[in-house]
């Protein structure tokens, strides 16, 4: 009985080994990275977000350099970005990262076999991106920061900033696909009726256009901006929130780190949150399993913040109702 134990047990005594070794030494996976930034300035805020994804993956035993490698491109313009994907696709790179729902349709348009994984996205579903949530089908899957809950609540805090508020300038950078934007304007509008706000949805698409955009807001007497945050008019905070406070007009955007830019308040997912999730999914499709059998993520988690600073530059008081629930208020 014995014999027969061990004559059983001895092929896998011996592949044990084996498979340790074949671990240690096996393949490299590579990770195509659409970058939105220069990952050689550290002080870009976007980075601070990327450390959690990193340590998501390591704690599912990633490890970078070890068994896989990010080949990261840093994407300024629509162009450079099918360039990219077409060099991902001479590259065979295993994954495709990416923030933003369009650029990863943009990428699909290049490549429907290689996994592309959203690190954060609008709405997936309403822009037609992928069929559903639950099973996306394609190659697209990861996570998206759209939540139309809390669409309501930014109109809500600028009518707390300001009582006798009637008109807010709704921004947003280049034409947004058409399915998207309905989905967005819908939840912004509903909740702008309730509060009897009068709303203007204002498009541009190069910084060169940003003074007359505001010159405008001047003329109709906008009194406040919402700003529609993605990847691509993040990239001019710094000079659409230099001019809303020339202007003197308060600034909320979908996103918390706008506040750390310099907008008056910032309220929206949590990114680090996001991106932990999205390595989940990083990890499942290195595993084998198929991108359009993994369910989108949705946020749910959120963080408030508030710039102090900012709001005595405009000569405007944050109402404790607001700040009791910040997450950061910088001072």
């Amino acid at each position: 009985m014995r014999l027969v134990v061990l004559a059983i047990l001895a092929p896998s005594l011996l592949l044990a080994p084996l498979a340790a070794r074949a671990q240690q030494t096996g393949k490299v996976y590579h990770i195509g990275h659409v970058a939105s930034v220069d990952f050689d300035q550290p002080e870009q805020v976007e980075l601070r977000h990327w450390p959690a994804f990193v340590q998501a993956l390591r704690d599912l035993g990633w490890i970078e350099g070890k068994n896989f490698v990010f080949e990261r491109r840093r994407v300024p313009s629509r162009t450079s970005l099918r360039q990219t994907a077409e060099e991902f696709v001479r590259m065979k790179v295993d994954i495709i990262i990416v923030s933003g729902g369009a650029r990863a349709a943009a990428i699909q348009q290049v490549t429907r076999t290689i996994p592309i994984v959203t690190l954060a996205a609008g709405d997936l579903v309403a822009s037609g991106i992928v069929p559903s949530l639950n099973h996306p089908g394609g190659n697209i899957t990861g996570m998206q920061s759209y939540a139309p809950e809390i669409m309501g609540k930014r109109l809500q805090m600028l009518r707390e900033l300001n009582p006798a508020l009637s008109r807010v300038a709704v921004l947003r950078r280049f034409l947004w696909h058409a399915g998207i934007l309905a989905v967005y304007q819908r939840a912004t509008a509903d909740a702008a009726q309730s509060l009897g706000l009068k709303l203007r949805y204002v498009h541009f698409d190069d910084a060169g256009e940003l003074p007359a955009v505001f010159a405008e807001m001047r003329k109709e007497r906008d009194a406040a901006i919402l700003i529609w945050d993605d990847p691509a008019i993040s990239e001019l905070a710094p000079q659409l929130l230099d001019l809303a406070l020339k202007n003197r007009l308060p600034t909320i955007a979908d996103a918390g780190r706008w506040a750390t830019l310099g907008a008056l308040i910032g309220y929206g997912p949590k990114p680090q949150d996001l991106y932990r999730q999205a390595a989940t999914h990083v990890d499942r499709i290195l595993k084998g399993a198929k991108p359009g059998d993994l369910p989108i993520g949705q946020p749910t988690t959120f963080e408030l913040i508030c710039n102090l600073k900012t709001a005595r530059t405009l000569g405007v008081t944050i109402p404790k109702s607001i700040l009791v629930l910040a997450d950061q208020v910088i001072e």
